[in-house]
């Protein structure tokens, strides 16, 4: 996701803000409405600070509709076709994906920058991406111009997406006694990183345990006409209350997670952004991606700048593109920053050149002319909580 549309120009028309399924459903519970990647969207209910430390103790309903929910499969069926084509694109090894697995992985350009982060789940006859919400048109264009003609796209824009994240997740869905398709395992019995078919009084799901808070939790495809239902019937649960953008925002720097359109864009290797995991081992030995030579090199030789999570003394945020600062010298610059309600003080990501990465490292921070002093933390600042089965069987 990125920044909303600004069109303060004087002559620039704004382009049409859409309603996802859920827009009456949020402004009847209170939600403040906001512009957000071309959508109306909820950044609050009851407040974000509220909203994000009950997410960390129970479970919170985010309405992620606005991202792009696309399959990609082949005309004649033969799903190894799609693989070898995604992995031209891609820089994950879906040769070893079982069916029902997720990856998180980059769509890249020819020099090795992300063009946007995604996940992918295999399924027996397609695979099934999410992207960004303001990237994905973007995204759509770049796979159909780059993809063979024989391999299907689809944009599923009837569908919305919820996500239902926090310990208490597991509990709630599983009360709505959702119904396994083709043999597979319970909902609360999926592992991170798993998905699976279900029905919920008659209706088809998809769903994954997987989230973008830290926190266990799933994310939910479901047909736009039934997405009301559903979300009404999981904010019934004594456990589950609406979130809004800012709680996931906060939710998600306090994880440690990267924001596309902040913390990474087309300029950005993945090794600087800190997401070599997402190069598989496969990969990394054959090469064949987009950008692989300055990659594969940049793995074995290191980077001159490296993402680092920085923890500021005082109460007092640092924002994105505040200045880093060595002593006097300039040497980096924020991309996400904001308070971390569980932590009860202001943090940061930057991106500082590798001598200044080793965690205890003190930089300041340039806050209007402000210089606030700053500690380099190891990643996540908070522990991720993902639920694993042993062996990550479900």
């Amino acid at each position: 996701m990125s920044d909303a549309y600004d069109s303060t120009e004087e002559g620039v028309e704004a382009p049409e803000i859409l309603t996802l399924p859920l827009d009456g459903w949020h402004r009847a519970r209170g939600g403040r409405m906001v512009d957000f990647a071309g959508y109306h969207m909820p950044v609050q209910y009851e407040g974000i600070l509220a909203e994000h430390l009950w997410t960390r103790e129970h479970a919170g309903l985010f309405d992620v509709s606005h991202m792009g929910q696309v399959t990609v499969s082949v005309d004649e069926g033969d799903l190894v076709a799609a693989e070898k084509a995604l992995e031209a694109l891609l820089p994950a090894d879906l040769a070893i994906l079982k069916p029902g697995r997720i990856r998180y992985s980059l769509l890249l350009n020819e020099e090795g920058g992300i063009l946007d982060d995604l996940m992918v789940t295999r399924w027996a006859d397609h695979f099934f991406l999410v992207v960004n919400g303001a990237t994905k048109w973007d995204d759509l264009g770049h796979l159909r111009e780059n993809l063979p003609d024989d391999i299907t796209l689809s944009l599923l824009d009837e569908h919305a997406l919820l996500a239902l994240q926090g310990p208490e997740a597991a509990l709630a869905l599983a009360s709505l006694g959702l119904e396994p398709v083709d043999g597979v395992a319970a909902v609360e019995a999926l592992s991170f990183m798993q998905a699976g078919r279900y029905l919920w009084q008659g209706r088809a799901l998809g769903v994954s345990r997987s989230g973008y808070t830290g926190e266990d939790g799933y994310e939910i495809s479901v047909a736009a006409e039934d997405a009301e239902g559903l979300a009404e019937a999981l904010a019934a649960h004594p456990s589950v209350k609406p979130i809004g953008l800012g709680a996931r925002d906060s939710l998600r720097l306090e994880a440690g997670l990267p924001l596309y359109g902040h913390d990474l864009n087309e300029t950005t290797d993945p090794i600087s952004a800190g997401l070599a995991f997402a190069i598989s081992k496969r990969r990394r030995e054959e090469g064949g991606f987009p950008g692989a030579d300055r990659i594969l090199k940049a793995l074995a030789e290191g980077t001159p700048t490296v993402r680092v999570g920085l923890v500021l003394a005082g109460r007092q945020a640092a924002r994105e593109g505040a200045e880093v600062l060595d002593g006097e010298a300039r040497v980096g610059i924020v991309t996400s920053g904001g308070f971390a309600p569980s932590l009860g003080q202001p943090i940061a990501l930057a991106d500082v050149p590798a001598a200044c990465g080793e965690p205890g490292t003190q930089l300041f921070i340039d806050v209007r002319g402000k210089r606030l002093a700053a500690t380099v933390t190891p990643l996540p600042f908070v522990p991720h909580r993902y639920f694993r089965t042993k062996k990550g069987a479900a």
